[in-house]
């Protein structure tokens, strides 16, 4: 690159106003501002062209991954959906079909205690899941932060209790 100072812009502009003139240097000067301007703009836009291409190009590459990745994932889920199904109509008729994809039981049923043990896990877990909202955004909407017992409801908005609320939520 050019390197230019103090000093050599002073050489540069003394040996113009001998060359050219004092009174066509404003004009010339004003004219090569403006062609600088110009040049400065269209690298800039040339800059911002080449870098937009290279995004659309990785936009279309993770566009092929992410269509490659679903289809893998669709063709895996049929997959899976098919041999439940087989497995499903092979009970259906009676006969015992002992698939690898069975994890409750090595007979291919699944017990009606492990049915009972699931439904109670559900319902412990069902707690977590409907009050998964982050904490800023219930103090925000003025919604449920914890969850009280009726018991600890009653005890905590009692009239007369030293830690009365006026409000449920």
């Amino acid at each position: 690159m050019i390197d230019l100072g103090l000093s050599k812009l002073a050489i540069i502009g003394v040996v113009a106003l001998i060359v050219i003139g004092p009174e066509k240097l404003p004009k010339v000067a004003r004219m090569a501002g403006t062609l600088y301007g110009r040049a400065q703009r269209y690298l800039h836009d040339v800059k911002s062209e080449v870098s937009r291409e290279i995004e659309l190009d990785e936009l279309r590459n993770l566009h092929k991954e992410v269509h490659e990745s679903a289809q893998s994932f669709k063709d895996e889920v049929e997959q899976s959906m098919a041999s439940h199904v087989d497995e499903v109509e092979a009970l259906w008729d009676g006969k015992e079909h002992v698939s690898s994809s069975t994890s409750s039981s090595s007979h291919g049923f699944v017990s009606t205690s492990d049915i009972e043990r699931k439904a109670r896990d559900f319902r412990r877990k069902k707690l977590v899941r409907t009050s998964a909202i982050p904490s800023w955004y219930k103090h925000r909407t003025n919604g449920k932060t914890h969850v009280l017992s009726g018991a600890a409801r009653v005890r905590k908005f009692r009239p007369g209790s030293s830690k009365s609320k006026t409000s449920f939520f």
